[in-house]
């Protein structure tokens, strides 16, 4: 007897998918470290991630074109969908953060929004009465607890009402960028989805810098990187546009069509640690014990969801209960489409 090829295709899927999310947690990872000295620089964070986006899309926007192949309508049927992903996914998680650290200590503002995965355990049990398995629970706890020790929050007095409303608006819309990433798309492209989606949000940005709801300022001046010395402020931007913003949503997406929104969710905490070494590596800012130990748990956690989802067999159904998600597929490699999905 010899194993059936669908079970064998189905786990290297997963297994594909799981690789493409670790390394979206790792090229997100890399924003932090090359976009500091462009803040100390001049540049204000709006600004920074409006130029982000839509150089990220631009930088897509070919191979988003070209995966659509003429079907241009397909663009007007998933309106809905690039709008959600433009103004939830690029836009709402970043501009709900900026607004909740200008209130609260950032560690305590990160560890706000990076609940998004509890988020979506909470959704699953709201939807389908059934409470998460043994596994989910304890995975949910290490992760939420490494991710504790990797931020090392301190200093926090009385927390600002105000700024916790804004950091658990941005933990909705991370949430809301994983649930999207597992939609069905009737066709869309993940890179087109991507692409479009990155363009969205620097014009909504644009947007909200010309409001002056935030402040929108650039400097072209050059920056300091402590490991390079002084360079051109197009070194970091390019690093952001093309690592951590185009490659890193695609991957994300891709990652997310694999694994399920809940999975991947649970990966992406991976980024914490990701942006904690490159950090070290690129800034000197040395992680301490404790965080070393956060990261070790963040990764524990990450094992006991995915051992939970493989010995359950679980849908993403069970993912994002009421959205009526199948369980992921391979893709035909000549027409990559979004079902199911990006």
């Amino acid at each position: 007897m010899t194993d059936s090829p669908a079970p064998r295709t189905a786990s290297a899927h997963r297994a594909s998918g799981l690789v493409l999310a670790i390394a979206a947690a790792a090229a997100f990872g890399t924003s932090g470290p090359f976009v500091k000295p462009l803040l100390d620089a001049g540049w204000s964070p709006v600004a920074a991630v409006a130029v982000r986006a839509g150089a990220g899309g631009l930088v897509l926007l070919v191979p988003a074109l070209l995966a659509l192949r003429g079907r241009y309508g397909l663009l007007l049927r998933s309106w809905k969908l690039l709008l959600a992903y433009g103004f939830v996914a690029v836009i709402g998680a970043q501009v709900f953060y900026f607004a909740a650290i200008g209130r609260l200590p950032v560690g305590v503002a990160l560890l706000i929004e990076y609940s998004a995965p509890i988020l979506l355990v909470l959704l699953a049990w709201a939807r389908t009465r059934i409470p998460p398995a043994l596994l989910t629970v304890i995975g949910a706890v290490l992760s939420i607890a490494g991710l504790a020790l990797v931020i090392n929050p301190s200093g926090a007095g009385g927390l600002d009402v105000l700024g916790v409303l804004f950091a658990l608006a941005a933990a909705v819309c991370l949430a809301g960028y994983y649930l999207i990433s597992a939609l069905p798309s009737n066709g869309l492209p993940p890179v087109t989805l991507v692409s479009v989606g990155l363009l969205i949000g620097a014009a909504g940005l644009g947007l909200v810098g010309a409001t002056g709801l935030l402040p929108f300022t650039m400097s072209f001046d050059d920056v300091v990187l402590p490991v390079f010395g002084q360079v051109s402020w197009l070194v970091p931007m390019g690093v952001v546009v093309l690592v951590a913003t185009a490659f890193a949503y695609l991957a994300g997406i891709l990652g997310a069509v694999r694994l399920g929104s809940r999975v991947a969710s649970f990966v992406g905490l991976v980024e914490v640690l990701f942006a904690v070494l490159l950090s070290w590596l690129l800034l000197g800012e040395v992680p301490t014990l404790l965080q070393a130990v956060g990261g070790a748990l963040i990764v524990a956690g990450v094992v006991f969801v995915k051992l939970e989802r493989e010995a359950s067999g679980a849908t993403d159904a069970t993912d994002a209960p009421g959205l009526e998600l199948p369980e992921p597929i391979a893709p035909d490699p000549g027409a990559v489409t979004l079902d199911h999905r990006a």
